[in-house]
């Protein structure tokens, strides 16, 4: 049994606008479902950036998006940007959070890397680095 805090004001003002970054990878899937909560808690506004690099799926990803959140009763906007003018996924995830006036960007630490020994992914470690806002990183 655990205890689930009310929603408070100063959380609820901290972090509006959420960005969850999804890849379709179990981890971001995990990612999302926090970004979830955080819309259930706190009525932060989801968005999903699919950053499509010609490797994925996008339609299948934002499918699964939509169930999720379709299942979880939360209105998550998807957003889908190709990769494009040589940007790396990271640099154009930090170039969506500056320029949407985001206040957190919700990340998985790894994506859809085989290697299990690696901690953070290099996307991850990249947006990080390189945003100026607020950054919950779920492994």
């Amino acid at each position: 049994m655990s205890y689930v805090w009310p929603p408070t004001y100063e959380i609820s003002f901290m972090f509006r606008k959420v960005l969850a970054p999804i890849d379709g990878s179990a981890y971001s899937m995990k990612a999302l479902d926090v970004a979830i909560d955080f819309a259930k808690r706190y009525g932060s506004r989801v968005t999903a950036l699919i950053v499509d690099d010609g490797s994925i799926d996008v339609e299948e990803v934002r499918k699964k998006v939509e169930e999720k959140a379709g299942s979880a009763g939360v209105k998550v906007e998807v957003k889908v940007i190709g990769k494009g003018d040589g940007c790396s996924v990271s640099s154009k995830i930090v170039k969506e959070s500056l320029e949407g006036d985001y206040d957190l960007i919700i990340i998985a630490a790894r994506g859809r890397t085989q290697v299990e020994d690696i901690l953070i992914g290099s996307t991850a470690l990249s947006t990080i680095v390189n945003t100026t806002i607020s950054v919950l990183l779920i492994r």
